[in-house]
């Protein structure tokens, strides 16, 4: 009898031993089982958090699942990233995040509670957008010479308005400094709006901003945009100079959002989220919504984006290094 019981139980190990393989395929395939979490790092209404509300109902029409956003905005995204990385690699939460938590505020926080090279898998980089010099429309800079004259004959004077210590305006404001040999005042607010508010009430002279965020008060003539800092110009500002023929070399930057998810999706939920995000990103209201107002589709490779985030990543930390830059 028990021979005969050893024998069924041997018989019944490769069943076993196939149905634990299958398992996670099995698993996998039944994604989207429950919401879909779209977490932003931010507050409403910014520029992240309206790319996450934009691609969330045709994801969900996609897979028929709901798609929510959840804003957890706090210590410059970090709060929000940290909640990621510590989430199930199941597919059910994902980030829609700005360069900042990845590749700007690891060099800024020595408290982050994540390695943003390691603990994500990165899925596209979506969009990307210049940011641009703005004055006053009564600032008595017409260009970005004079901007540059005005820093040089008073250092550390020109007040440069942004959205906090270490985001991309800040960071681009330091970029320009370098690359000209000048330096200016740093004024950071508590985020985007009012940092715009001053700057249109003429408290601050400058401010390096994302053109999206902006291009309302430029073609109503409230702000008067000096350069934008793409490789190229913009095609919502095609007569705005870019950086590099105004003169200013070595500065071209471009602010840029992404969709990461915990390390470790299953592979064909990767491919699958991918796929979906490419052709959400492509559809003809949503890029309109989008290129409408300064963003440019990027929707790239995991790959690509693995390599440019590499990149970014050792350009942000140099120039934190070299002009000590601190998130206080």
């Amino acid at each position: 009898m028990f021979s005969r019981r050893l024998a069924c139980l041997a018989l019944g190990l490769p069943a076993l031993a196939a149905s634990l393989a299958l398992a996670p395929s099995a698993q996998a395939q039944t994604w989207p089982a429950k919401p879909v979490t779209l977490l932003v790092p931010f507050p409403p209404g910014g520029s992240t958090d309206s790319i996450a509300r934009a691609i969330g109902p045709k994801l969900q029409e996609r897979f028929g699942q709901t798609f929510l956003v959840d804003n957890k905005a706090g210590a410059t995204g970090t709060i929000g990233a940290t909640q990621v990385k510590r989430a199930p690699a199941d597919g059910h939460t994902l980030m829609v995040t700005s360069l900042g938590p990845l590749v700007i505020a690891p060099h800024l926080i020595k408290a982050t509670a994540y390695d943003a090279q390691k603990d994500f898998d990165l899925l596209t980089v979506a969009v990307q957008a210049p940011n641009v010099l703005v004055v006053p429309a009564a600032s008595p800079f017409k260009s970005t010479a004079d901007v540059v004259a005005a820093l040089k004959a008073q250092p550390d004077k020109v007040s440069f308005a942004s959205s906090g210590n270490g985001s991309s305006d800040h960071l681009t404001a330091e970029l320009f400094w370098l690359q000209t040999g000048t330096s200016g005042l740093h004024v950071p607010y508590k985020g985007g709006a009012p940092a715009i508010s001053d700057l249109l009430g003429g408290q601050v002279e400058a401010s390096f901003q994302n053109v999206n965020a902006v291009l309302q008060h430029i073609r109503g003539g409230k702000l008067r945009a000096l350069a934008v800092t793409g490789d190229k110009r913009s095609a919502v500002l095609p007569q705005v100079p870019t950086l590099a023929e105004s003169g200013v070399k070595g500065a071209d930057v471009y602010s840029w959002q992404a969709v990461v998810a915990p390390k470790g999706l299953p592979a064909d939920v990767k491919a699958k989220l991918h796929d979906a995000l490419v052709d959400a990103l492509k559809d003809p209201k949503i890029s309109q919504q989008f290129t409408s107002v300064g963003l440019e589709i990027v929707a790239s490779t995991p790959e690509a984006f693995a390599a440019f985030m590499a990149r970014e990543n050792a350009r942000w930390k140099q120039l934190i290094e070299t002009r000590k830059i601190t998130a206080d």
